[in-house]
């Protein structure tokens, strides 16, 4: 099993418009922490977001979370 590279070693805090978003499961996108593609090739699948109404949300910046992609606070074990 492949292991995602550490994007950051905190959330990304971002106010989302309600829309779709896919979060970038592998640590590679350059357009953190939404996917761009690049992990093409490897086994890491982006997580789609489905955000219904305006708000904060924390997105997980490690890649470890347990809560998808969510932050969970798993950074502070890293």
């Amino acid at each position: 099993m492949e292991t995602p590279e550490i994007a950051k070693k905190s959330p990304y805090v971002l106010d989302l418009e309600p829309g779709t978003y896919y979060w970038c499961a592998c640590g590679k996108s350059s357009k953190q922490p939404f996917c761009d593609g690049s992990h093409k090739g490897s086994s890491f699948v982006p997580k789609k977001v489905e955000i219904a109404d305006t708000k904060k949300v924390a997105l997980c910046g490690c890649k470890h979370s347990l809560n998808g992609s969510f932050c969970d606070g798993s950074h502070a074990k890293l």
